[in-house]
């Protein structure tokens, strides 16, 4: 209990650890920096739905046969739809933009700024709390050191992410100490997603290998709609690149280790 509580809170530790970098740099992240971030965060995404998600929902289903594939590609599809509604639906602003996406809303340019990542933060939550489900279920091949790693993995991206989003808001003229806190709040949504898989675990062990799959395309939608067009934009698209790759591998490699 103790290491899926730890889990569960890491990925939120890790937004605020990068939220608190506004009390030490001055300005905004440079935009190579910021970049090279967009790309670390999109190869742990990435590589956390191929070996901790899409993979684990396909093995369940090995006696299947050939439509062993068949679950993961019904929950992709599926998780690609809904986050597909949300990013539709919730009003909100991406960095270095001023045409706010979704319905139309009085909303104040801070707050449509923190429900984009907070939009990004909900798929890794439900990953989180599905893989944990998936190790506390005998019939997966997810061990707890294995979620463990998706925890630790996600925790690692929300660093620059959360910094990403605190530094900005400290541009839009918040005091330092609330674009910290709004940081922070953006990444509250994961342990709460989290939790709530958590609690619905018993009712979705005959779905699970659909839920890794919906939590798989849900992050694979964030990382295509939202972070890698974000960092390939302007100049210095090289950076997303090597970022990527340096995300991908050591994502892929926490989950070889510790799996």
């Amino acid at each position: 209990m103790t290491i899926i509580l730890i889990g569960l809170l890491v990925p939120l530790l890790g937004t605020m650890l990068g939220s608190a970098f506004v009390f030490f740099m001055k300005g905004e992240i440079s935009v190579r920096l910021q970049k090279s971030l967009l790309g670390f965060a999109s190869g742990v995404m990435v590589a956390a739905s191929v070996w901790s998600l899409l993979i684990p929902a396909m093995d369940m289903e090995s006696d299947s046969g050939k439509w062993a594939v068949m679950p993961a590609a019904v929950g992709f599809l599926l998780g690609m739809g809904f986050l597909l509604g949300i990013d539709t639906l919730t009003p909100h602003l991406h960095i270095g933009t001023d045409k706010p996406e979704g319905l139309r809303s009085q909303l104040s340019r801070t707050a449509m700024l923190a429900l984009a990542v907070t939009i990004h933060n909900l798929p890794e939550g439900m990953a989180v709390g599905v893989v944990f489900a998936g190790a506390d279920n005998a019939t997966s091949n997810i061990s707890l050191t294995s979620a463990l790693a998706v925890s630790v993995g996600i925790a690692i991206q929300n660093i620059p992410e959360g910094a990403i989003i605190s530094m900005p808001m400290r541009a839009e003229g918040n005091s330092r100490l609330r674009s910290f806190l709004i940081g922070s709040l953006s990444g509250a949504v994961e342990p709460i997603g989290a939790v709530a898989v958590l609690l619905l675990a018993s009712l979705l062990v005959p779905v699970l290998p659909y839920m890794l799959a919906f939590a798989a395309g849900a992050m694979f939608y964030v990382v295509i709609e939202e972070l890698i067009p974000e960092a390939s934009s302007g100049q210095h698209s090289n950076l997303n690149t090597i970022g990527f790759a340096f995300g991908f591998v050591l994502m892929m490699v926490l989950d070889v280790v510790m799996g």
